[in-house]
């Protein structure tokens, strides 16, 4: 059977396309989802932790949706993205004809304050004769308030307490009786029609002309704005093409008022389906945003990390003198994001709850400071440190060095109770070890006798404590026998040798328990610390790309290059992952998942480095 055959059956019989079938494009400040049957089944407006006006990604009955496609299709279709953009092609191959679909939303300038957003969709008829259907059925706040329609000269107004939508069409729109528009009109070859979506705040928003002339001028313009932006990355290696998809997704995850970064743009996308692992990812981790930047900065794009420090130096100042960092924040910088269920909403394929908020906000994660310590670390390197921000570091080592021995939650975010867990230890070494660099390297003030012996201690505490003798490997936590993927960052933090032979055997122990070439699990939720939670989860693929990286820094160079390119595989047909694969191949989880694509960017570029050590004169005779 054929995949898109595979595909129909699924959507048939469960209402929801599976969620490799998704694109995405996006204007930095939120983005839309676009499965291959030409529909947005996710858009949260105006910002990514708005509530959702299309949701059917999370019920497919009232969740909401703008679907564009041929009224009969009797094809297959395909997807792409417009070469180094954010601009989604879906093509319909019909035995009638052959018909695209042309998605974006055009970047605001820099500094530009306006408070509507554009979605742009234009049909255009490559060959043949195809009749269309437009159903733009919007949901607001999650599909719980309620809206008016009117229909106006040029399109339909969609109007709602917090939020006013205004669709322009070239084609006639009308009222479907059930709060939506519809649609139908007939293309011959050559023949377009164009489709702008607009939000804002003002009530009194009304539809525009929907013109090929400013549908060009909007293309043309967002078409410059991603190849001005890509043109900076400066990786031409063997895997450029996955590389730099993964930053332009990357990008599209930064939310370019506040230089946060989202760790992705859904909630509740389940990592088990019909589990309860189900959460939302549309904050901002400092641990995913310090990762996101190591990986950026390594391509040669500096503007975000300046932006995102920007972001982190209002967070250190709003807090008092000996406080304590959260792990997470709102794209606003606000502490609070209560975790509540949406229960009139069924969930993806049935998996509830659906949480908006993250109660892991709460926790003691003392990871965060080691992952923001590298990435501080390595943009003074581009840029330099101000005095003051140097301050607020220095504030919170102080803090860090008399908390650093105590349990936490650790970097998978258990709730399960606190443990001494080896990855939380080890970031706090990376922590003392990047603070003193800068101080040494800026020459800025800084008690470096202090920070040295601090290393010195937390690192013979990994070594003593971190370490079984009895399974020759290193532990997940302190007293546990369990492993976890998450071990492989001693190699890949520089605080141990990947051809030592205590990482070896820690390696080789991951591949044994953790790993189905090439994915690997996270941990054994049956044998690592209770996470507090039912069910199970599949591979993740962050921890996929790390053992792949630390095999070329072990010298498993072919290794490493063949598991690379089966992961390469399991990207979706645009190039995108999701957080997890299911043993099946599906993705799982919030999708697209910053993790994964800044893994994958640091796994290429490590690869890549090897491969032309070992042979340097056969990459450059290609």
């Amino acid at each position: 059977m054929l995949r898109s055959e595979t595909e129909s059956l699924t959507t048939a019989k469960t209402g929801y396309l599976p969620i490799e079938d998704y694109a995405m494009v996006g204007d930095l400040e939120t983005v839309a989802l676009i499965g291959k049957n030409g529909s947005i089944d996710w858009c949260c407006l105006p910002d990514f932790d708005s509530p959702s006006v299309f949701g059917a990604l999370l019920d497919a009955v009232k969740g909401g949706y703008f679907r564009l496609a041929p009224a009969s299709h009797d094809g297959v279709t395909k997807q792409m993205y417009f070469p180094e953009t954010n601009i989604l092609v879906t093509r319909f191959l019909c035995h009638g004809g052959v018909g695209e679909i042309t998605d974006f939303m055009p970047v605001k300038e820099p500094g530009e304050k306006d408070a509507e957003h554009h979605l742009i969709r234009a049909v255009h008829m490559v060959r043949g004769t195809l009749s269309f259907a437009l159903d733009c059925q919007p949901a607001f706040n999650y599909g719980r308030d309620s809206h008016d329609l009117r229909l106006e000269r040029h399109g339909a107004v969609f109007s709602s307490p917090a939020l006013t939508l205004a669709l322009s069409a070239s084609v006639p729109l009308k009222d479907d009786g059930r709060g939506g528009t519809q649609a139908f009109f007939t293309l011959s070859e050559d023949q377009s029609a164009y489709f702008f979506l607009d939000s804002s705040p003002d009530p009194h928003l009304l539809p525009r002309p929907a013109s090929r002339e400013e549908y060009d001028t909007q293309f043309a313009a967002t078409r410059r704005y991603w190849r001005r932006w890509l043109s900076q990355c400066h990786y031409e290696g063997r895997w450029r093409e996955a590389v730099k998809r993964s930053a332009l997704a990357l990008k599209l995850l930064t939310y370019a008022p506040t230089g946060a970064i989202v760790a992705a743009p859904t909630t509740s996308l389940p990592e088990e389906i019909g589990g309860v692992r189900n959460w939302d990812y549309r904050l901002t981790w400092f641990r995913d945003s310090a990762f996101t930047l190591d990986s950026l900065l390594a391509l040669g794009f500096s503007q975000e990390a300046e932006a995102f420090i920007g972001w982190l130096e209002a967070r250190l100042n709003g807090i008092s003198e000996g406080g304590e960092l959260q792990p997470i924040y709102t794209i606003h910088g606000s502490p609070d994001m209560p975790e509540l269920h949406l229960d009139h909403l069924e969930g993806y394929r049935g998996s509830s709850p659906v949480r908006i908020g993250n109660a892991a906000a709460s926790q003691r994660q003392l990871d965060i400071y080691g992952e923001l310590l590298d990435v501080i670390y390595l943009y003074s390197r581009h840029r330099g440190l101000t005095y003051e921000s140097w301050i607020h570091v220095c504030q919170q080592l102080e803090w860090l060095a008399a908390h650093w021995q105590e349990p936490d939650e650790g970097i998978w975010e258990v709730r399960g109770g606190e443990k001494h867990f080896l990855h939380s230890r080890l970031m706090c070494w990376v922590a003392f070890d990047r603070a003193a660099r800068i101080a040494r390297e800026r020459g800025l003030p800084a008690p470096l006798d202090e920070w040295q012996k601090l290393s010195t201690r937390i690192y013979q505490d990994i070594m003593t404590n971190g370490w079984s003798e009895k399974t020759r490997s290193f532990v997940q936590y302190y007293g546990g026998e369990a492993i976890d993927a998450s071990a492989l960052l001693l190699a890949l933090t520089g605080f141990i040798e990947a051809r030592d032979p205590r990482m070896t055997a820690t390696i080789d122990r991951i591949q044994q328990e953790l790993t189905h070439m090439p994915h690997v699990y996270r941990y054994d939720v049956d044998k690592g610390a209770n996470d507090g939670l039912h069910g199970h989860e599949g591979t993740f693929n962050i921890c996929s790309f790390w053992l792949i990286e630390t095999l070329a820094r072990a010298g498993r160079v072919e290794e490493a290059r063949l598991s690379l390119e089966h992961m390469l595989t399991y990207a979706n047909h645009v190039g995108l992952y999701s957080e997890e694969i299911a043993a099946t191949g599906e993705a799982l989880g919030n999708f697209p998942q910053a993790f994964t694509h800044l893994a994958l960017i640091r796994a290429c570029l490590r690869v890549d480095e090897a491969l032309n050590k070992m042979n340097p004169h056969l990459y450059l005779s290609l």
